[in-house]
């Protein structure tokens, strides 16, 4: 896959949006989940820099949350988008709403406070993407969320009145994201940590969502570092200690990368990249310079015999429920 190719717009789904197959994350800039997995925070004046980079960058798409910092990310991106006068054209924004992050809450209620403020902290009059978050973290179950008067019914409701374009789902347990992407009313998923080279935990829920039409966003896809600076440096599977298997598995897929001259992190992109059910893979990013460093691993020529091996080594199950 080259740079270029793997910068054309696709479609979001069934809605006219169009967005890159690189997406800009943009957890990192929330500062303080970064210090809480990550021991170190990323200042202010560095995160500012960076969205403004990748205004300036072919990436058109970018990713955060009112969970994120609670509500820093979406700020620091608002006082760039208030300092350019505006979103740059054709370029698309996702946020997504949040339980209260104290009590458990995703009623109605917090799902139109949550967007509220994503929308004032952003500085924007409509949000083109807004994601339900992590729905297994919340006081509320399953039929709850869906249920008249739910969290759902108030997303579909902001997409009604016009604060919203695309509704989407966002969350882990590959079996709870397949009963919201069976309701039919999402336009699109976000599915992180289960399909990496580690793990295809999240084949089937993918497959079902591209079926149906969703805009599938896969996540993570260095399972939170182990798959970016490998297992000595970053033993971390997705935001907690990495099992043992999974630690074993990851050296064997370092050796192959070291083996055939690969970047380890050219290969854990280029896997979600490779897959053309996925419509952008969401990366986290916290310099100006990691963005021409992603497209440079987007870029980086991986042969047919690489993925063999890589494809033999992937864990059964899912090691994040497992671990």
């Amino acid at each position: 896959m080259s740079g270029q190719a793997a910068l054309e717009l696709r479609a979001f789904g069934g809605t006219e949006l169009r967005v890159t197959p690189l997406c800009f994350g943009a957890g990192p800039l929330g500062d303080r989940n970064m210090r809480e997995i990550h021991t170190y925070g990323v200042p202010e004046e560095r995160a500012l820099a960076t969205i403004r980079a990748l205004f300036a960058s072919p990436i058109n798409f970018l990713d955060t949350a009112a969970f994120y910092g609670d509500g820093e990310s979406e700020r620091r991106i608002g006082l760039v988008i208030r300092e350019r006068g505006g979103l740059p054209p054709g370029f698309v924004l996702a946020t997504k709403v949040d339980r209260d992050l104290g009590s458990g809450d995703f009623s109605a209620d917090q799902v139109r406070r949550s967007a509220e403020r994503s929308l004032r902290l952003l500085g924007l009059d409509r949000l083109q993407v807004l994601h339900l978050h992590d729905p297994e973290l919340a006081r509320q179950d399953f039929a709850e969320l869906c249920g008249p008067g739910g969290a759902v019914e108030a997303l579909q409701r902001l997409k009604e009145d016009g604060l919203v374009q695309a509704i989407g789902i966002a969350g882990g347990p590959v079996a709870l994201m397949t009963r919201f992407v069976d309701t039919g009313v999402f336009d699109a998923l976000i599915t992180h940590n289960r399909f990496t080279l580690l793990s295809r935990a999240a084949e089937p829920l993918i497959a079902l969502a591209a079926q149906r039409g969703l805009a599938v966003l896969n996540a993570a896809p260095y399972a939170s570092g182990i798959l970016a600076r490998g297992s000595d440096a970053f033993p971390l599977y997705a935001y907690r200690r990495a099992p043992p298997a999974v630690v074993e598995r990851a050296r064997e897929i370092e050796a192959v990368c070291r083996e055939h001259g690969v970047p380890l992190a050219a290969a854990a992109l280029q896997r979600s990249l490779r897959d053309a059910r996925i419509t952008s893979t969401i990366v986290g990013m916290t310099r100006p310079e990691r963005i021409a460093e992603t497209l440079a691993l987007a870029a980086h020529p991986i042969g047919d015999e690489v993925w063999a091996r890589l494809d033999a080594l992937v864990l059964p199950g899912d090691p994040f429920e497992q671990g």
